[in-house]
């Protein structure tokens, strides 16, 4: 099927070129703008708990006060505030309620809300509700960090601005910039190694400019289905598409790049060499491609908006893709003669017009013999590659052994792996104003008062809540381990008097595992001590991050075993074979144990992180296991294609190795280092991704599938490929064989 489409290509290959360029600027032109999402709590299922408790929260208490933003006065000299300093910072408070921001319903004065220790005043700013988690908020947040600026200019006082609105403006101001640097970092990491690989600055460019087309068409197709699915994004999804598109762009056209020279190689022609290339790899391909698209596509069962909406887009990505992998690239090559494609960057310095005009008569009829370049065409002896093959071949329990220990032995670190959930802090520097603000106000006051949970007891019978037992029931509240106080002066009852709103201060920090621990017993105690014929909902932000560690719990239990199972049969089809998948599934396995092991020494043990970002696993899972049996894919393809061409298992296994390994080593270190360009970023989040997801690359392609695979399968011989075709007869289409390369200035 694949050289029928090769052959359909070459053949009309300046069609596909301009059906691909009309789509991408039709899709883009029509596509709907994506909003991100910065609310944890949008991102989960309506049964949960805390989002029960804010739903009534905005029933019950519409009109209550909910600071969207926190205004922090401290001096410049970072000394005590005097008498004159809270006078400016009142008259600053004042200034900025007078400029009626838009969106910015009440600036409270500072009155009595001083740091014990006098360092700072705070004012609290409310935001209308029905902006926050929108550009808008980003916009009033902007709008009152300059009007503070302008407001406090020539006193000693300066104004931070920090709580929600602070921090989605900085999120987006992080986000932007992280985009920028991972972008420009991947195209100069894929321009470099192309170039230093093929010394050729067309061959460096060409997957840059066909993924600059296809992306358009990617996203386009991603804000379309967005709009229709109603699916929510968030803002590491620019970021992380960016690094797929390039990272598994580059690799699809590794896979075609590198076949497409071989055969050059053996003696075809241009767009013989196209057609044939497009056959013998455009199977695996499509099917790394389709282990890949299934396993973001089970992100669709996941409790968790943020990964339904990930996963969907991430699937959309990789298969248009793989799309244009087998159409639009190998349509430009076939259109591309080989004297221009492979030209050096000194070669280009000296062209003239002779050569020009050559170029135009190659262009227009069959290309003269014996005037090519010999640099593509000469083919070393004995590269390292043939002797990592050669030593597969005589020693595969060893290579085996030693590759499954360096496994084994990385997934026992794993056992220390911790989540933490403080996404806001996560995604952005700690030197982020709003990061600024937060860290003053958890050292000044109670870690947990800066943003504290709520417990709505409300009555079910119908009649108003008896609020003669509140003290009883607050009194239980606080003795709940972790708890640091219940105070009574901040217990507000609804104007319907069936609900009441109890402030509970935790010890600890919202997003820490301590006040996650707490919430459990918080719950606990809410639930069963509520007076009869009421009901008690806890909310606030550590109640959703508890939500939020009970919905990545049934992730871990949904999602891995049916991603796992996917790509399974994928492979069972592809090879035809039920027997390779498996030690294939248990390699990537001990892959993303290996991987998540790594990232848990690095950060936790010797970087001293409290935790890794709590969906990490579930990135490192569909990253390293999905991408990463790419590599697994094109080695057991090219091995399993030399056996059928009537090799031994040993000696197959040493010739997918010694043919298959470039194309690997070159795919791998470019998708690692795309990814390990988040480490760009400057923020946990992006810095642990980027480590894990480049690390458990490294480990698919250079461990995995340039060892374990190929040792495992040359140790079970023919039996891997039971019950299928496992010797020279088998017959799945015609094979093209292979022939040795000709001598440099013949094709």
């Amino acid at each position: 099927m694949f050289h029928r489409i090769g052959d359909f290509v070459v053949r009309r290959a300046w069609w596909v070129i301009g059906a691909w360029l009309i789509a991408a600027v039709a899709i883009i032109s029509t596509a709907p703008t994506i909003t991100a999402q910065t609310d944890e709590s949008a991102f989960l299922p309506k049964h949960y708990e805390s989002i029960q408790a804010a739903e009534l929260q905005a029933k019950a208490f519409p009109a209550n006060f909910s600071p969207g933003a926190y205004a922090l006065f401290e001096r410049t000299d970072g000394g005590k505030l005097t008498e004159a300093d809270k006078a400016t910072a009142e008259k600053v408070a004042k200034g900025l309620a007078d400029k009626h921001i838009e969106s910015v319903e009440t600036v409270l004065p500072v009155g009595k809300t001083y740091a014990p220790d006098g360092t700072f005043g705070m004012s609290m700013i409310a935001i209308d509700k029905k902006v926050m988690q929108k550009p808008e908020a980003a916009d009033a947040a902007k709008a009152l960090r300059e009007a503070g600026t302008e407001l406090t200019a020539g006193t000693p006082v300066k104004m931070l601005l920090g709580g929600p609105a602070a921090s989605i403006l900085d999120q987006q101001d992080s986000s932007k910039l992280a985009e920028a640097l991972i972008g420009i970092g991947t195209v100069v990491i894929i321009l470099l190694t192309l170039w230093l690989i093929f010394r050729s600055p067309i061959v460096a460019l060409l997957p840059i400019v066909s993924i600059f087309v296809y992306s358009m068409v990617a996203n386009g197709l991603i804000a379309d289905a967005s709009k229709v699915f109603g699916l929510k994004a968030d803002n590491s999804m620019s970021a992380i598409l960016i690094v797929v598109l390039f990272g598994v762009g580059t690799d699809y056209f590794l896979f075609l790049m590198f076949r497409y020279r071989e055969r050059l190689r053996a003696g075809d022609d241009r767009k013989e060499a196209v057609v044939n290339a497009v056959g013998r790899v455009g199977e695996a391909i499509a099917s790394a491609a389709g282990a890949v698209v299934a396993a973001f596509a089970v992100l669709v069962l996941s409790s968790l908006g943020m990964f339904t909406a990930l996963g969907p887009s991430l699937a959309i990505a990789v298969a248009v893709t793989a799309f244009a992998s087998i159409t639009l690239v190998p349509a430009v090559l076939s259109v591309l003669p080989e004297r221009v494609l492979f030209r050096r960057v000194v070669e280009w310095l000296r062209w003239d017009g002779r050569q020009l005009a050559w170029l135009a008569r190659l262009a227009r009829g069959p290309r003269p013999t014996g005037d090519f370049p010999a640099h593509w065409m000469r083919q070393a002896k004995g590269t390292r590659f043939a002797a990592l093959g050669s030593g597969v071949q005589r020693r595969p329990a060893l290579a085996a052994l030693a590759s499954g220990l360096v496994l084994v032995a990385l997934t026992v670190a794993a056992l220390g792996y911790k989540g933490t959930f403080d996404l806001a802090s996560g995604s952005m520097p700690k030197t982020k104003e709003s990061m600024v603000v937060q860290d003053r106000m958890m050292k000044a006051f109670s870690a947990g008062a800066a943003d504290p949970s709520h417990v709505y007891l409300t009555a079910t019978g119908g009649a108003k809540l008896d609020t003669a037992g509140l003290d009883t029931y607050r009194a239980a509240l606080a003795r709940t381990p972790g708890v640091a106080a219940v105070p009574a002066e901040r217990t507000q009852l609804s104007k319907d008097g069936l609900t009441a709103d109890i402030t509970v201060i935790l010890k600890d920090a919202p997003a820490t595992n301590k006040a996650i621990d707490t919430m459990g017993g918080l719950r606990d105690t809410a639930h069963g001590s509520a007076p009869s014929g009421t009901k008690a909902l806890v909310g606030g932000q550590t109640s959703i991050f508890k939500d939020i560690n009970t919905a990545m719990v049934h992730d871990y239990t949904l999602v891995f075993p049916l991603a796992a199972l996917l790509i399974l049969v994928i492979l069972a089809l592809q090879l035809r074979s039920v027997v390779a998948p498996w030690y294939l599934m248990a390699s990537v396995g001990l892959g993303f144990g290996a991987t998540l092991g790594a990232t848990s020494l690095i950060f936790q043990k010797i970087g001293g992180e409290p935790g890794l970002m709590f969906m990490l696993p579930i990135f490192i899972y569909l990253f390293v296991v999905a991408i990463g049996t790419d590599y697994n894919i094109l080695m057991i393809a090219r091995l399993r294609e030399e056996v059928k061409e009537g090799r031994s298992p040993r000696e197959a296994a040493g010739q997918a190795v010694k043919h298959a390994g470039p194309t690997v080593a070159a795919a791998g270190f470019i998708l690692a280092a795309t990814f390990g360009t988040m480490l760009l970023a400057g923020n946990s989040l992006f810095s642990q991704m980027g480590f894990s997801i480049a690390f458990g690359i490294i480990i698919s392609a250079f461990v995995m599938a340039m060892f374990f695979t190929p040792a495992i399968t040359a140790l079970l011989g023919r039996a891997a490929w039971w019950p299928g075709h496992q010797d020279a007869a088998d017959r799945d289409g015609p094979t093209v064989p292979e022939a040795e390369p000709q001598p440099a200035g013949r094709i």
